[in-house]
C-alpha cells in the first residue's frame, strides 16, 4: 500500500464526517467508522458516486458500471481526472499486469496529491484489489476537491457554504427546514424547493405533499435529469427507507444543483452588493434628515431667544426686574444647557455622517441653505453676543431701581418735613399785626422776625437737598418723575414766596423800629440760641432716621464711625440745651423778682423749653435705634463677605481645574498610548470623571445665586466670575465630546478601510511629529515633510511638485492652507484600501438585468429585498436608450447619483 503525504497540505481522509474534510470542511457530527459500510449507506454512495462519475465520463464517451471494479486498472480513473480538471495526466501504461495497474492508479493519486490534497490510508494496492471502502473514499475525495471545495458563501467553509446556500434558497418554502445533509432531505421537499426557486415553471410546488416523500423525491430527480442535465444519483425508496440517508451521497447530489444554478448565484452576489450599497445610502439619508430636523429646531430656538436677550427695555419696578432676572437664571440653568448638548451632538452627527459618506465613496453632505454647521455656529455666536452683558444689565437696572426707590423715599421724607415746617408760614408773614401793636409788641415782632429769618436760612439746605434729589431722580429716569417734579416745583415756588414775604415784612417792621423799645435781651438771646439748636435737633433726628444703602463691609464701618462721631458730640449738645433752658429760666426769675407779668410764651420764638426737651428726648431714643440698624447692616455685610469668600474659595478651585482638564484633553488627543479603542476608553473614562465633577459646578451655581440674591455686585477675592466658569464648563464638555467623536471616526475609518492598528499608529506618529505646535493641523511644508517620511515622492522637482499639488487638492479642497488629521487619515485610507465604486455597482445591476442597459421593476422585486427594491424603483429615472421598453429603468444614472460624477 502506498501513502501520499505532503506536509502542510489539506487532508482528505475517508471515514466518518469528522476530520474527513481536513482544513476545507468542519463536519458537525462524528460517528463510529465501523458503521461506514452500513449496507444502506454503501448502496446510496455506490449509486450516487457512480452517477456522478458517469456525468463526467460521458463527456469522453464512456462510463462505469461497477465503481469498485471499473477503476481497478486506473485507466478510467485517470480519464475521469482529466475530464473534471481539464488537464493532461501522464500517459497510462497499457499492460494487464498488476504492476501496470498499480502504476496507473499511482499516477492518478499523484495528480490528486498535486492539487493540494493529502491522502491518508488510501493506497494504489487497495484500489487495484477492489477495496470498496477505499474506492468510495477516493471518489469522495475527488468529489470534495473538484465539486465542493470551491463552494463558499460569506467566507464559510465548503460544507457550511453549501448548507447556507441551500437554507437561503429554500427559506421561503413551507415545510422545508434544511439543517443538515441527511434527514432534512428525506421528504423530498427540499430538492423540489431548490428547483422551483430557480426554475419555477418546472415544479408545481403547492401540489406536493409532505406525507408523500417517494413521489416528491422521484419528481425532483426526474425533473433534474430531464431539464437540468443532472443524472439521477439516488433512489427515492432507499432514502425513505433509511433512518439517516448517507450525507456524502446527499452532498454530492446537491453540489450538482449548486453548479447547475451557478449563474443564478452570480446574480445573487450582484444583488447582495447592490443591497449593501442601498442600505448605506438609506442610512445616510436618514442621518441627513435627522441633521436637517435638529438644525432647524436649534436655529428656530436661537432665533426665538435672541430678541428676548436683546430686549433691554427696563421695567418700572424692582419686582418686575427681579422677575426678569429669575427668568434669565432659568434660561441659563434649565433651557440653555440642553441646547448646548444639541449643538455639540449636531456637530458630532455631521462629522460622523461626512466620515461615513467618505468611507462609502459618496458625495459630501450639503445641508439646506442656512443650515450649515457654520450657520449654526454663527447663530450661536449671535446668541452669546446677545446674552453677553444681559445679566449685568439686569443687575445694574435692579441696582438703579433700588437707588431710585431709596431716593424717592428720601425725597418724600424731606419734602414732608419741609412742607410741615412751611405750613402756616405764609399766613404768618402776611399778617399786619405790627400796625396796631405797641412799642414793646413791635420790638417783640422784630426779634421774632429775626429768629424766623435765622430759621429760614437754616432750612435753605433742606430745600437745596430736595431739589438735588429731584434732579437725580430725573437723571436716573424715575418712572414717577412728573409727580416728583411737580412737588419739587411747588416747594421751590413756595420757598421763593417765603423769601419775598420775609423781606417785605422786615421792611415794614424796620420802619417802626425807631419808636420801639428794646425788649428783654434774655428772651431774644433765648430765641436766637433755641432756633439753631432746635434746627440741629431736627437735622439730627432726620439723619438718625435717614435710610442707608451699603454694599461692602468698609462702607458700613464708615457709617458706624460717623455715627460714633455724632454720639461723641451729644455731651456738648446737652450742655447747650441746659444753657438755653437756663436763659429762659433766668428771664422768668428776673420777671418774678421784679413782679413782671409775662404775657404767655417767649414772644420771639415758638420753640419752648418743652419742645426742646421733647425733641432732645426723641434724639436720645433714636440714637440706640440707629445703633441697632447699623449693627444689623454690619452683620449683613459680614454675611455678604462670607458669601464672597465662600464663592471665591470654590471658584479658585473649579476655574483652574477646568483649565487643567482642557490642557489634559489636548495632550490625550495627540498622544498614542495603546490602540484607538484604548484611547477611546480612556477618553470616555475621562468624560465620566468630568461629568462626575458637575456637582461642584452646581454648588458654585447655588453659591452664586445666594450672592445675587444678596445683591452683591463685586468680589475682590477671585478673578473668576460665574460667567467665566459657565463658559469654561461648556467648552470642556464640548471639547471632550468632540475629541471622543474624532477617535470614533478614526476607528470607523480604520475598520471600514481595513487599516491596521499599526498603520493608524504610524499615521498618528508621523502627523504628531510634524505638528510642532500641537494645533491639530499641518501647514503645506509640514505636510510635505510628513509625506516624505511615509515614502511619498514629493521632492522639489516638477514631478514631485505635481504629485504634491494633487494630494493637497484632495486633503485641502477649500485651499485653507492647513491639513487636519481627519483629512490626512481619509487620504491615507484611500491610498491603502479599496472600496465599492460606482463602476462596481453598475456592473452588479447589469448582472441582475441580464446584460441589458436597463432593468425592470419586476427584476428588481425578484432579486432584491422588498424595501430596497422599492427604494430603487422610486428613485430610478426611466431609461431613454434606443433599446428601451415600457417600464425600463436607468440603473446607470442611479448608480452615478449614489457616488457622484467624479467617480466615473
Amino acid at each position: 500500500m502506498v501513502d501520499y503525504h505532503t506536509a502542510g497540505q489539506p487532508t482528505y481522509q475517508y471515514g466518518g464526517n469528522g476530520p474527513g474534510l481536513g482544513d476545507y470542511m468542519a463536519q458537525e457530527d462524528d460517528w463510529d467508522r465501523d458503521l461506514l459500510l452500513d449496507p444502506a449507506w454503501e448502496k446510496q454512495q455506490r449509486k450516487t458516486f457512480t452517477a456522478w462519475c458517469n456525468s463526467h465520463l460521458r463527456k469522453a464517451g464512456t462510463q462505469i458500471e461497477n465503481i469498485d471494479e471499473d477503476f481497478r486498472d486506473g485507466l478510467k480513473l485517470m480519464l475521469l481526472l482529466e475530464v473534471i480538471s481539464g488537464e493532461r495526466l501522464p500517459k497510462p501504461e497499457r499492460g494487464k499486469m498488476r504492476v501496470h495497474k498499480i502504476n496507473n492508479v499511482n499516477k492518478a493519486l499523484d495528480f490528486i496529491a498535486s492539487k493540494g490534497v493529502k491522502l491518508v490510508s488510501i493506497g494504489a494496492e487497495e484500489i487495484v484489489d477492489g477495496n470498496a471502502k477505499m474506492t468510495l473514499g477516493m471518489i469522495w475525495t475527488i468529489i470534495l476537491r473538484f465539486a465542493i471545495q470551491d463552494i463558499s458563501v460569506e467566507e464559510t467553509s465548503a460544507k457550511e457554504g453549501l448548507l447556507l446556500w441551500c437554507q437561503r434558497k429554500t427559506a421561503p418554502y413551507k415545510n422545508v427546514n434544511v439543517q443538515n445533509f441527511h434527514i432534512s432531505w428525506k421528504d423530498g421537499l427540499a430538492f423540489n424547493a431548490l428547483i422551483h426557486r430557480h426554475r419555477p415553471e418546472l415544479i408545481e410546488y403547492d401540489k406536493l405533499r409532505k406525507d408523500d416523500p417517494v413521489t416528491n423525491l422521484n419528481n425532483a430527480f426526474e425533473v433534474a435529469e430531464k431539464y437540468l442535465d443532472i443524472p439521477k444519483m439516488l433512489d427515492a425508496e432507499d432514502i425513505v427507507g433509511t433512518v439517516r440517508p448517507d450525507e456524502k451521497a446527499i452532498m454530492t447530489y446537491v453540489s450538482c444543483f449548486y453548479h447547475a444554478f451557478s449563474g443564478a448565484q452570480k446574480a445573487e452576489t450582484a444583488a447582495n452588493r447592490i443591497c449593501k450599497v442601498l442600505a448605506v445610502n438609506q442610512e445616510n439619508e436618514h442621518l441627513m434628515e435627522d441633521y436637517e430636523k435638529l438644525a432647524s429646531d436649534l436655529l428656530e430656538w436661537i432665533q426665538r431667544t435672541i430678541p428676548w436677550l436683546e430686549n433691554r427695555v427696563p421695567q418700572k419696578t424692582m419686582q418686575e426686574m427681579q422677575q426678569k432676572l429669575e427668568d434669565f437664571r432659568d434660561y441659563r440653568r434649565v433651557h440653555k444647557p440642553p441646547k448646548v448638548q444639541e449643538k455639540c451632538q449636531l456637530e458630532i452627527n455631521f462629522n460622523t455622517l461626512q466620515t461615513k459618506l467618505r468611507l462609502s465613496n459618496r458625495p459630501a453632505f450639503m445641508p439646506s441653505e442656512g443650515k450649515m454647521v457654520s450657520d449654526i455656529n454663527n447663530g450661536w455666536c449671535h446668541l452669546e453676543q446677545a446674552e453677553k452683558g444681559y445679566e449685568e444689565w439686569l443687575l445694574n437696572e435692579i441696582r438703579r431701581l433700588e437707588r431710585l426707590d431709596h431716593l424717592a423715599e428720601k425725597f418724600r421724607q424731606k419734602a414732608s418735613i419741609h412742607e410741615s415746617w412751611t405750613e402756616g408760614k405764609e399766613a404768618m408773614l402776611r399778617q399786619k399785626d405790627y400796625e396796631t401793636a405797641t412799642l414793646s409788641d413791635i420790638k417783640a415782632l422784630i426779634r421774632k422776625h429775626e429768629a424766623f429769618e435765622s430759621d429760614l436760612a437754616a432750612h435753605q439746605d433742606r430745600v437745596e437737598q430736595i431739589a438735588a434729589i429731584a434732579q437725580e431722580l430725573n437723571e436716573l429716569d424715575y418712572y414717577d418723575s412728573p409727580s416728583v417734579n411737580a412737588r419739587c416745583q411747588k416747594i421751590c415756588d413756595q420757598w421763593d414766596s417765603l423769601g419775598s414775604l420775609t423781606h417785605t415784612r422786615r421792611e415794614a417792621l424796620e420802619k417802626t423800629e425807631k419808636q420801639l423799645e428794646t425788649i428783654d435781651q434774655l428772651h431774644l438771646e433765648y430765641a436766637k440760641r433755641a432756633a439753631p439748636f432746635n434746627n440741629w435737633m431736627e437735622s439730627a433726628m432726620e439723619d438718625l432716621q435717614d435710610m442707608f444703602i451699603v454694599h461692602t463691609i468698609e462702607e458700613i464701618e464708615g457709617l458706624i464711625a460717623a455715627h460714633d462721631q455724632f454720639k461723641s458730640t451729644l455731651p456738648d449738645a446737652d450742655k447747650e440745651r441746659e444753657a438755653i433752658l437756663g436763659i429762659q429760666s433766668e428771664a422768668q426769675r428776673i420777671a418774678d423778682y421784679n413782679n413782671i407779668k409775662l404775657s404767655g410764651n417767649n414772644p420771639y420764638t415758638s420753640v419752648t423749653p418743652q419742645i426742646i426737651n421733647s425733641k432732645w428726648e426723641r434724639v436720645q431714643q433714636l440714637v440706640p435705634k440707629r445703633d441697632h440698624a447699623l449693627q444689623d447692616e454690619q452683620s449683613k455685610q459680614q454675611s455678604n463677605e462670607h458669601l464672597r469668600r465662600q464663592f471665591a474659595s470654590q471658584a479658585n478651585i473649579v476655574g483652574p481645574w477646568i483649565q487643567t482638564k482642557m490642557e489634559e484633553i489636548g495632550r490625550i488627543s495627540i498622544e498614542m498610548n495603546g490602540t484607538l479603542e484604548d484611547q477611546l476608553n480612556h477618553l470616555k473614562q475621562y468624560e465620566r470623571s468630568i461629568v462626575d465633577y458637575k456637582p461642584n459646578i452646581d454648588l458654585l451655581e447655588q453659591q452664586h445665586q445666594l450672592i445675587q440674591e444678596a445683591l452683591i455686585f463685586d468680589n475682590k477675592h477671585t478673578n473668576y466670575t460665574m460667567e467665566h466658569i459657565r463658559v469654561g464648563w461648556e467648552q470642556l464638555l464640548t471639547t471632550i465630546a468632540r475629541t471622543i467623536n474624532e477617535v470614533e471616526n478614526q476607528i470607523l475609518t480604520r475598520d471600514a478601510k481595513g487599516i491596521s492598528q499599526e498603520q493608524m499608529q504610524e499615521f498618528r506618529a508621523s502627523f504628531n511629529h510634524f505638528d510642532k505646535d500641537h494645533g491639530g493641523s499641518l501647514g503645506p511644508e509640514e505636510f510635505k515633510a510628513c509625506l516624505i517620511s511615509l515614502g511619498y515622492d514629493v521632492e522639489n522637482d516638477r514631478q514631485g511638485d505635481a504629485e504634491f499639488n494633487r494630494i493637497m487638492s484632495v486633503v485641502d479642497p477649500n485651499n485653507s492652507g492647513v491639513v487636519t488629521f481627519q483629512a490626512f487619515i481619509d487620504f491615507m485610507s484611500r491610498e491603502t484600501t479599496d472600496t465599492d465604486t460606482a463602476d462596481q455597482v453598475i456592473a452588479s445591476f447589469k448582472v441582475l438585468a441580464g446584460d441589458k442597459n436597463y432593468i425592470t421593476a419586476e427584476e428588481l422585486r425578484r432579486e432584491l429585498p422588498p424595501d430596497q427594491a422599492e427604494y430603487c424603483i422610486a428613485r430610478m429615472a426611466p431609461y431613454q436608450g434606443p433599446d428601451a421598453i415600457p417600464g425600463a429603468l436607468d440603473y446607470k444614472s442611479f448608480s452615478t447619483a449614489l457616488y457622484g460624477e467624479s467617480d466615473l
